[in-house]
């Protein structure tokens, strides 16, 4: 009887935890990103393209060495049940060491970064650039720290804080002319703040005693998912190399790219963050605790039964990303050309059916990063790393390909793009299905029961997206075109869910209201 309270209230305390984390990530990390949209409107009214195009060129190298840099310690720290003092100092100490080597390295190798592109101002760009990895590793394992208690309030402040801080600095570097210079400069002044907000609200603190031995315990797992990190990188900012390199025209190709993609991803890393701020961790405590209601008799299977806590836990949360990230970014993609031409400028208006493309990937994209949360919190970094890689070399070789293709056929460079923008949402939308192959593996999770989760989610956005686009679409571009359709959108949907009795719209609706625990 002990026994079965116990596990009541430890589980009431980790929805507790969960639901107060996914509010918190949900309203600041709305906050977040809307401060970053507004300094960013900014930016692109005083920038051009080919600004933005430098920057994106040098994006994969910092981005690549960050990855090695934190080396997936911050997910092998999370997956510890009781990280200790000696786990943490070490991962600080072998951040800061690689960090500091990574960056000699860069400098040293700045020329023929700047030859690949034929564009030598990339040299002392991307030297003043790279700073900001080193300044990242300085908080690696206070981020950890954070990231490991669901610390997600005092995360959710420190991006708040540094986004106003280092948006307001660029803003100022722009208008005193120093174009792409206060690009580089403004992500320096990001993770400078980040860095030490992170050290502001982690108790943790380091020592001078350095023994590098627990990391090295640490690595087998972390080693896997470093990979797999650099794997994402190297798909997320594959246009940025390859169009670079591809598209002879100073970069303004790429940062018309860079342009759709920036505005996809903040949406993307709004509902991420707030999904992944709470997804480990809570796998992690699911997969060790006792559910003291049973799993359902009909047609079970044994690795069902036995993971069926750890099953209902992923499977709410996989409703929860569905039911936002669907409405989200589709909605995104009907207010694109209103938001692009009207907001930011004539001179961004060829980004918008870039931008529309990558909405679709974008509401699946929080979908693949749960299903990766999943197989991390199980221990199993080798099949995150293997999905990884071999979702990059699609992704690369099917570039290239069509880079060789469009040019034998002497395609338009703006078919060509397109081509390669629809081969990739294509790639990472049918991935999908191989995450869910490993969580079948894993833990029994039915492919029919990951359908029921995630098809209704995704066919009521889409429906209220069309009647939102059909109910407008004779209405002239305007921010007034722009509202209408996101209240009209966002009506239906809310409507839409509540006639067909949605359970996880009436528990979030509850929860916020406070009527009861969700």
């Amino acid at each position: 009887m002990l026994v079965l309270q116990t596990s009541s209230t430890s589980m009431s305390s980790l929805k507790s935890r969960t639901a107060n984390g996914l509010l918190w990530g949900a309203l600041s990390g709305g906050l977040v990103q809307l401060v970053g949209a507004l300094f960013g409107f900014w930016l692109i009214k005083l920038l051009s393209p080919s600004d933005y195009g430098k920057m994106a060129a040098l994006v994969i190298f910092s981005n690549l060495a960050s990855c090695l840099q934190e080396s997936g310690f911050t997910a092998a720290l999370a997956n510890k049940h009781e990280p200790r003092h000696e786990d943490y100092n070490a991962v600080f100490w072998f951040n800061i060491i690689v960090g500091v080597t990574l960056y000699v390295i860069l400098f040293a190798t700045a020329p023929l970064i700047a030859r690949f592109y034929a564009e030598p101002v990339l040299v002392p760009l991307s030297r003043v650039a790279f700073l900001s990895f080193v300044v990242s590793s300085f908080g690696t394992a206070q981020r950890a720290y954070l990231f490991g208690h669901m610390r997600v309030r005092q995360n959710s402040i420190s991006l708040l804080v540094a986004t106003t801080v280092s948006g307001a600095a660029g803003v100022a570097m722009a208008y005193a002319g120093m174009a792409y210079w206060g690009l580089a400069l403004q992500s320096v002044v990001y993770v400078s703040m980040v860095t030490l907000m992170s050290w502001h609200f982690s108790p943790w603190r380091p020592t001078l005693h350095i023994d590098l031995r627990p990391a090295w315990r640490m690595f087998g797992f972390s080693s896997k998912l470093l990979i797999n990190s650099f794997a994402s990188q190297l798909n997320s900012n594959a246009f940025g190399v390859l169009l670079n390199r591809f598209f002879p025209d100073k970069g303004h190709t790429a940062g018309l790219y860079s342009n759709a993609r920036k505005w996809n991803d903040m949406a993307i890393v709004t509902i991420c963050g707030m999904v992944q701020g709470v997804a480990q961790p809570m796998l992690v405590e699911s997969s060790t605790t006792n559910s003291d209601s049973p799993p359902p008799a009909e047609g079970n299977n044994p690795l069902s039964i036995i993971h069926y806590p750890l099953i209902k836990a992923f499977r709410k949360l996989l409703r929860f990303t569905c039911f936002v990230s669907f409405p989200a970014m589709l909605g995104l993609a009907l207010i694109a050309r209103d938001f692009v031409v009207v907001l930011l400028g004539e001179k961004w208006s060829a980004s918008v059916p870039l931008l529309q493309m990558l909405c679709i990937y974008g509401a699946f994209a929080p979908v693949v990063t749960l299903y990766s949360n999943l197989v991390i919190s199980r221990g199993r970094s080798t099949i995150n790393m293997s999905i990884g890689l071999i979702n990059c070399v699609l992704v690369w070789g099917g570039l290239i390909t069509l880079h060789i293709m469009a040019a034998r056929m002497e395609l338009s460079r703006a078919v060509e793009l397109y081509a390669m923008v629809v081969y990739y949402v294509i790639l990472n939308v049918a991935w999908l299905i191989v995450w869910q192959a490993a969580a079948k593996r894993l833990i029994g999770l039915r492919w029919w029961h990951a359908l029921i989760d995630i098809l209704p989610f995704w066919f009521f956005a889409l429906a209220v997206i069309l009647a939102a686009w059909w109910l407008t679409h004779t209405w002239p571009l305007s921010v007034t075109r722009m509202l209408v359709r996101i209240v009209a959108a966002a009506t239906l949907y809310i409507g839409a869910l509540w006639v067909a009795r949605a359970r996880i719209l009436r528990e979030s609706i509850q929860f916020i209201m406070h009527k009861k625990e969700c």
